[in-house]
C-alpha cells in the first residue's frame, strides 16, 4: 500500500501478521481486504499519539478497486477505522487517512470476528419484483406495452436490426445453415432483458408477472401455483399452439420463445381431470385465491 509511516518493531509485529492475515481472503466478495497495512506514527498529532494501524485513501488501488465498492466505507467503520487527516513527509497539506482507533486495536477478537463474518458471507443479490397483477377476462390479452427496461437496445436500435435481418433473411433464405440459424437465434435472446408473462385460466382470468429472460419455466410454475387456491393440484402450462413447459426440464424462457412477453394457457393435469370425471366432479371454477381475486383489475 504505502511505507509511509511505517514502523517495523518487534514490539508490533504479532499485530501487524494479525492484520495482514484479516485483510487477505480469497473471497471475492471481500475484494477491499486485499489492502496491505501499514504502522502510521504521527508525533504531532495529538488526536493519534504512538502507533496506529492505517492507510492513506488517496492510494490508487485503494481508489481505483475498492472506493467503488458499495458498503466499503460502512466496512472500515464497522471495524473500527476513523478517517484522520495526517502530514505527509514531503507535501504540503495533509492527506485523508483511515486509522485503527486504539479501541479496536484493544479487541483482537472482534477483528477475528469481523473476518470471520466476511469470509462466510454471500453477496446480497437483487430479487425481481414480480408486479404480479391479476386481469379480468379480455379481448386484449395478447397485447403487451412493454417498457424500455425491458430490452438491452433501445426501441429505435431493436427496430433498425429486426428491418435489417428481414432484408438479410430475404436474400439468404435459401442459403442458411444451422449454424447461421443458431447464430441469429442467440442473437434474439440476447437482446431482452425482461420478460412479462401472462397465464390464462380456463374462467378467462389472467395473471401476469415480470421475470428475467434468463429465468427458468419452474419460476413461472413456482409463481403460478403461489396463486392457486389448490396449490397442491398438479397443473400444466401452455404456450401458443399447445406446446408444454416442461417444469422439470425448466428450459430458460429466452429459449423457448417465451421474451420479451407471452400468453401461456393454464390447464389443469389431464389425470386428474380423468380421475375427477370418472368420480363425476369437475375443478373448481375458482382457481385463483380470493385475496388475488380481490385485486382484479380491467386490462387495458
Amino acid at each position: 500500500m504505502t511505507n509511509r509511516y511505517c514502523k517495523n518493531s518487534e514490539e508490533t509485529r504479532p499485530l501487524r501478521e494479525s492484520l495482514t492475515h484479516y485483510f487477505h481472503s480469497k473471497n471475492k466478495i471481500i475484494f477491499m481486504l486485499e489492502l496491505k497495512q501499514i504502522v502510521i506514527q504521527d508525533p504531532r498529532s495529538e488526536t493519534l499519539p504512538g502507533a496506529c494501524f492505517g492507510f492513506t485513501l488517496q492510494n490508487r488501488v485503494f481508489q481505483e478497486r475498492i472506493n467503488c465498492l458499495e458498503g466499503t466505507h460502512e466496512f472500515f467503520e464497522a471495524v473500527g477505522f476513523q478517517k484522520a487527516l495526517l502530514p505527509v513527509p514531503d507535501q504540503e497539506g495533509p492527506e485523508e487517512f483511515y486509522v485503527l482507533s486504539e479501541a479496536a486495536l484493544a479487541q483482537p477478537r472482534s477483528l477475528r470476528k469481523h473476518k470471520e463474518q466476511l469470509l462466510v458471507a454471500e453477496p446480497v443479490r437483487a430479487t425481481l419484483a414480480r408486479q404480479r397483477r391479476v386481469f379480468r377476462p379480455s379481448p386484449l390479452a395478447s397485447q403487451f406495452d412493454l417498457p424500455g427496461d425491458f430490452f438491452s437496445l433501445t426501441a429505435e436500435e431493436v427496430k433498425r436490426e429486426q428491418r435489417l435481418r428481414s432484408e438479410a433473411v430475404e436474400r439468404l433464405s435459401v442459403l442458411r445453415t444451422k449454424a447461421m440459424r443458431e447464430r441469429e437465434e442467440q442473437r434474439e435472446r440476447r437482446r431482452y432483458t425482461y420478460t412479462l408473462l401472462r397465464v390464462r385460466f380456463p374462467d378467462g382470468c389472467l395473471l401476469q408477472g415480470t421475470f428475467y429472460a434468463r429465468e427458468r419455466v419452474a419460476a413461472l410454475y413456482a409463481f403460478v401455483r403461489e396463486a392457486l387456491q389448490s396449490d397442491w393440484l398438479p397443473f400444466e402450462l401452455l404456450a401458443s399452439g399447445g406446446q408444454r413447459l416442461s417444469e422439470e426440464e425448466s428450459p430458460a424462457f429466452d429459449e423457448c420463445g417465451l421474451v420479451p412477453s407471452a400468453l401461456l394457457t393454464f390447464s389443469w393435469d389431464a389425470a386428474l381431470l380423468e380421475d375427477l370425471r370418472a368420480a363425476g366432479a369437475e375443478p373448481d371454477s375458482s382457481i385463483l385465491k380470493p385475496e388475488l381475486l380481490s385485486t382484479i383489475e380491467k386490462l387495458s
